[in-house]
C-alpha cells in the first residue's frame, strides 16, 4: 500500500461524523440501486415468464410469413420432422404442436369471431398453464376430439357453460368450408381480457379434421429450461435447421417478435426507472460534491504548509483524489452487501402488493412478485455511483493546483 492511500486513509477518520455521512450516502445510493434494479428485472422475468406459459412460449417454429399474415395455408408439413430435430436441442424443456383457424362460434343467443386452436392436450400440459388455469369442468384428455375448452369471458358474452355446445365455422386450409359442433368440456381463465375473450381451444386432431390440415400445423410452442437460454437455443435450431434445409421454408420467432407489445411495455418502464436513478445519482454526487468542496476549504491552510515544505500540487491532489476513492469503495460495497442481503430475502420470500390484485391480474401477474439479483443489477447501479462520485471529487480536488503556498498558510 503507498504511503498516499496510508496517509487517505488516515485523513478521512479525521472527522468521523463526516466521512460516515458520506459513506452512507454512497451506501444508500448503492443499495437502493441494487434492489430496485433487482425488482424491476424480477417482474420483467415474471411478466414475461407469465406471458409466455399462457398461449405464445419463450419461441416457435412457424412458416415464413405465418407471423405477419397468419393465413391457413402456411404450415409446417411435417412436424415429426421438426419434433426430431428439437429433441436435439439442448435449453428445451418442453415443446407442443398447434393449429389456427378464425371462425364464427355460435350458441343458442349469440354469434362472436374467435380463433379457434387445436392442441396437443398432453404436450401443451408441459408447455402452457392453460390447465392449471381450467376454473368450472376439467381440461382435455388425449381423445377428446369435439369437445373445447373457452375462456370466461367468452363463455360470459356467449352466455354458455359447461357441456353446452357451440358451433364454429371457419375456411379449411383447402378452401372447403370448416363447420363442426363442440361441446364445452373445460372454462379457463388466464386473466389475460383479450386471451379470455378471443380464444377457444379444442384438440389437434380433431382440428386438423375439421379443417382439413392432414397431418400439418402452424406452430410449434416451445419452452425454454430459463429466459437466458431463449437466445442459444434459438440459434441452435436455426443451424439445425439450416443442416436440413428447413430454413427455406421455417422461421424461429422468439418472444420478443411475437409479443413486441410487451417489449415495448418493458423498454418504457425501464427507461422511466432509469430517469429516477439518474435523479437520484445526480442528488447523491451533489452531496458529495460539497462534502469535498468543504473538506478542501477547511484544509487550505493544510495544504499550504505541505507545498510550502516541498509537497507538489500534483502529490496532493493525488491524496486527495485517493481519499475520495476510499469513502466511495466503502460506501459501494456497503451498499451492494445490504442491497443483495435485501434482495436474496424478497427473493424468497416475495413482496405482497396489496390493493393491486385486480391490475396485476389483468396482465396474468401474480400478487405477490420477486426481485431477482444478478450481476447486472448488483453492478450496474454501483458502477455508475462510483463513476459519478469520482467526477463530482475531481473538481474539488483540481483547486488544489491553483494555490499559492503564501496565501494558503494566510487562510484561516
Amino acid at each position: 500500500m503507498s504511503i498516499e492511500l496510508k496517509m487517505a486513509w488516515r485523513n478521512i477518520w479525521r472527522n468521523p461524523r463526516r466521512t460516515l455521512l458520506t459513506i452512507a450516502a454512497i451506501a444508500f445510493a448503492s443499495l437502493i440501486l441494487v434492489f430496485m434494479l433487482s425488482f424491476q428485472l424480477g417482474c420483467y422475468e415474471t411478466m414475461i415468464n407469465t406471458s409466455v406459459k399462457i398461449s405464445t412460449g419463450h419461441l416457435q417454429v412457424q412458416a415464413k410469413g405465418y407471423l405477419e399474415d397468419k393465413k391457413m395455408r402456411l404450415v409446417i408439413k411435417d412436424p415429426d420432422q421438426v419434433a426430431k430435430l428439437l429433441d436435439s436441442v439442448k435449453g428445451i424443456n418442453a415443446y407442443t404442436f398447434r393449429a389456427n383457424g378464425f371462425c364464427l362460434v355460435t350458441s343458442d343467443k349469440r354469434t362472436y369471431g374467435v380463433v379457434v386452436t387445436g392442441i396437443d392436450p398432453l404436450r401443451e400440459a408441459g408447455v402452457s398453464t392453460i390447465k392449471s388455469l381450467i376454473r368450472k369442468g376439467s381440461y382435455l384428455a388425449e381423445d377428446d376430439e369435439t369437445f373445447a375448452l373457452i375462456g370466461e369471458h367468452l363463455s360470459n358474452n356467449l352466455k354458455v357453460g359447461i357441456n353446452d355446445e357451440l358451433t364454429i365455422l371457419g375456411q379449411g386450409r383447402d378452401g372447403s368450408i370448416a363447420a363442426a359442433v363442440l361441446t364445452i368440456k373445460g372454462i379457463f381463465n388466464s386473466g389475460i381480457g383479450e386471451f379470455d375473450r378471443n380464444v377457444i381451444m379444442m384438440g389437434l386432431k380433431g382440428f386438423q379434421e375439421i379443417f382439413s390440415m392432414d397431418n400439418s400445423v402452424h406452430e410449434t410452442i416451445i419452452a425454454a429450461n430459463s429466459l437466458g437460454d431463449v437466445s442459444m437455443v434459438k440459434q441452435e435450431i436455426k443451424d439445425s435447421f439450416s443442416i436440413t434445409g428447413e430454413n427455406e421454408y421455417l422461421a424461429v420467432p422468439d418472444w420478443m417478435e411475437i409479443m413486441p407489445g410487451l417489449l415495448q411495455g418493458i423498454q418504457i418502464d425501464l427507461f422511466s426507472g432509469i430517469i429516477m436513478y439518474i435523479i437520484l445519482i445526480i442528488v447523491v454526487a451533489f452531496s458529495i460534491f460539497n462534502t469535498f468542496l468543504m473538506a478542501i476549504f477547511e484544509r487550505t491552510r493544510e495544504f499550504g504548509v505541505m507545498m510550502a515544505i516541498g509537497t507538489s500540487p500534483s502529490r496532493i491532489t493525488k491524496l486527495v483524489m485517493f481519499e475520495s476513492i476510499c469513502m466511495t469503495i466503502v460506501g459501494i460495497v456497503l451498499g451492494i452487501i445490504i442491497g443483495s442481503l435485501v434482495t436474496l430475502y424478497f427473493q424468497k420470500h416475495g413482496i405482497y402488493i396489496a390493493g393491486t390484485e385486480d391490475i396485476l391480474k389483468q396482465y396474468g401477474i401474480p400478487d405477490r412478485l420477486y426481485p431477482r439479483l444478478s450481476l447486472i443489477s448488483a453492478s450496474a447501479g454501483p458502477l455508475v455511483v462510483f463513476a459519478i462520485t469520482f467526477v463530482s471529487s475531481v473538481f474539488p480536488a483540481l483547486k488544489i493546483r491553483k494555490l499559492k503556498p503564501v496565501e494558503a498558510m494566510a487562510n484561516v
